[in-house]
């Protein structure tokens, strides 16, 4: 499994994501999987790898959370999560699409 969490880092929620990405991977039973990290600089590149977003989670090179409304650009994704829209998804539902 090929997992990698693509992000603009002037958007704080990348960091949640990996800390949640964490322990989604160890409660689906995959702690070896290593993560890949991919940092957007420019717009350019956003619009290269047609990127929607900070954080965004790419699992075996798909977005499981994709909104194809959302624009391509360098901003924070909003996230529809149980709680209500947030900058992540929960822990659970990172850990059902890696299952």
């Amino acid at each position: 499994m090929d997992v990698a969490l693509v992000y603009f880092d002037e958007c704080p929620n990348w960091r949640t994501v990996d800390a949640r990405l964490r322990d989604a991977l160890a409660l689906a039973g995959r702690s070896a999987v290593t993560v890949r990290y991919q940092e957007i600089e420019t717009l350019e590149q956003a619009e290269a790898e047609q990127f929607r977003g900070s954080p965004t989670v790419l699992v075996d090179g798909r977005d499981p959370f994709l909104d194809r409304d959302r624009p391509i650009g360098l901003s924070c994704r909003v996230y529809w999560t149980p709680d209500g829209s947030a900058g992540a998804p929960s822990t659970e539902q990172l850990t059902e699409v890696l299952r």
